[in-house]
């Protein structure tokens, strides 16, 4: 089985020149890329962030990353009034896909927020389950809105499988490290 994670770190607030998105995405639990939203632009680290840096997919990444982090940051907002903290909050993301044998085995979004983590959505049978009961308030809003799960959902298992496909095409194509 194979996989791609993305890790986002969303902040409610962040000084000017500090980026209030990071995301890193690794393939296989290998860090390959990095983003920020200051820079809006995606790095490439090692072998494979070199390979895909000059494909097709690397521009549409980029445009994805940017999006999905303003659409994150939206959300922490939002939730923000039911959040137990003063100061600024942090939102913590892992989007996670995986394949096996050609097609999407697996696909989850994991949330946490200062730290903690408090829900878990499976874009496969579109569940919710509550990690920290403090969550219960933040799930019951986002499950109502049908449209957040169906767009946690194409992320996950659309465009996160594709990306994934795609990857392992130049993974395969690289020489083995000796």
């Amino acid at each position: 089985a194979h996989s791609l994670c993305f890790n986002f770190t969303i902040k409610s607030w962040s000084r000017p020149g500090q980026p209030w998105c990071e995301a890193q995405v690794f393939m296989n639990k290998n860090l390959f890329l990095q983003y920020d939203s200051d820079s809006n632009m995606v790095k490439p680290l090692g072998l494979l962030g070199k390979k895909v840096n000059a494909t097709s997919t690397w521009e549409e990444l980029t445009q994805t990353l940017g999006e999905v982090g303003r659409d994150l940051r939206m959300l922490l907002l939002d939730v923000k009034p039911q959040i137990k903290t003063s100061g600024p909050s942090t939102l913590q993301v892992e989007m996670l896909c995986q394949r096996e044998a050609e097609r999407c085995t697996g696909a989850s979004w994991q949330f946490a927020i200062n730290g903690e983590k408090c829900l878990l959505f499976d874009a496969m049978n579109m569940t919710w389950t509550v990690i920290n009961h403090e969550a219960r308030k933040i799930k019951e809003t986002w499950k109502k809105d049908r449209g957040l799960e169906k767009y946690f959902r194409k992320l996950s298992m659309g465009d996160c499988n594709h990306w994934l496909r795609e990857f392992l095409g130049h993974r395969e194509a690289m020489p083995e490290p000796t």
